[in-house]
């Protein structure tokens, strides 16, 4: 089996719509995917509708935004009831603080020099959630930057960069917390993804460990073998689970569908973990 936990869609900063994700998973040879769009499963009902007769295996997650310490970092959340009503409202809070810290980063720019406008990023995003990535493109567009890639930097919108903006994240164990308090399995995304900005150090990993996270993401195109390793050993450490994703955002990233990918022993311990919801398979 060909598992990828970790793919994104338009329905937030992807650029596949869902239903181009299923089909971009087959075409992949995948057998699962996840599909886990930044703080909303708005796209999960469409991605749901496409699996007929293509025998892949959807897996319904989000992406949480967290910040602990002066460090943002990202927390994978898989098979959660969408309506327990906790969980469904720190994700609102989260969205409706992403808009406005969208209008800000884009202000900062303008105020940098860089000839973009919110409308552009409105267009580039279309009906998913302004994130960074869309700004990114803007400036891609406006000819400020090369690549996607080349606008996260201190210069730009690199975590502290100049044109940064804080927004409301959820502290981390309380993520984890309302993830397991909703039925679903909690996983640290990326979290030696350094070029990324800072990350968290093992104590504070310890410490969601502690309060319920299942496993760590740890194959992933943010990682070099070094740093793969070491988070190996934690997690053995821990008790932790080990996962590999590509993190797909479509054209908007380099990495293709199914570059990482995880063990179907560490996928059916991570699905026996679930209440909240079961995979779908069409």
């Amino acid at each position: 089996m060909r598992i990828d936990l970790h793919a994104h869609s338009n329905a937030s900063d992807g650029t596949d719509t869902p239903a181009e994700l299923v089909a971009a998973a087959v075409a992949a040879g995948l057998d699962v995917v996840a599909l886990t769009d930044h703080d909303t499963v708005a796209g999960h009902a469409e991605a749901a509708a496409a699996l007929t007769d293509t025998g892949l295996t959807l897996v319904p997650g989000a992406e949480l935004s967290c910040h602990t310490d002066g460090i943002s970092l990202h927390l994978l959340a898989y098979l959660f009831d969408p309506a327990e009503p906790a969980f469904a409202a720190e994700r609102e809070l989260v969205r409706t603080d992403r808009f406005r810290r969208g209008r800000a980063v884009v202000e900062r720019c303008r105020e940098l020099g860089a000839p973009i406008t919110w409308e552009q990023v409105q267009r580039i995003a279309g009906d998913g959630s302004v994130g960074r990535p869309h700004i990114a493109s803007a400036l891609v567009e406006a000819g400020v930057v090369a690549t996607v890639s080349d606008a996260f930097t201190a210069e730009w919108l690199a975590n502290g960069g100049r044109a940064d903006v804080r927004k409301h994240e959820t502290d981390p164990v309380t993520a984890v917390r309302l993830v397991r308090a909703a039925g679903g399995v909690p996983v640290f995304a990326h979290p030696g993804a350094s070029k990324r900005g800072d990350t968290v150090s093992d104590q504070v990993i310890a410490e969601l460990a502690e309060a319920g996270l299942a496993a760590l993401e740890v194959d992933h195109t943010d990682h070099d073998e070094p740093t793969r390793a070491r988070l190996r050993g934690l997690a053995a450490e821990l008790g932790l689970l080990t996962t590999g994703s590509s993190d797909y955002h479509g054209h908007r990233k380099t990495v293709r569908l199914g570059e990482w990918t995880t063990d179907p022993a560490v996928y059916e311990a991570l699905v026996a973990q679930a209440t909240g919801a079961r995979p779908l398979t069409g």
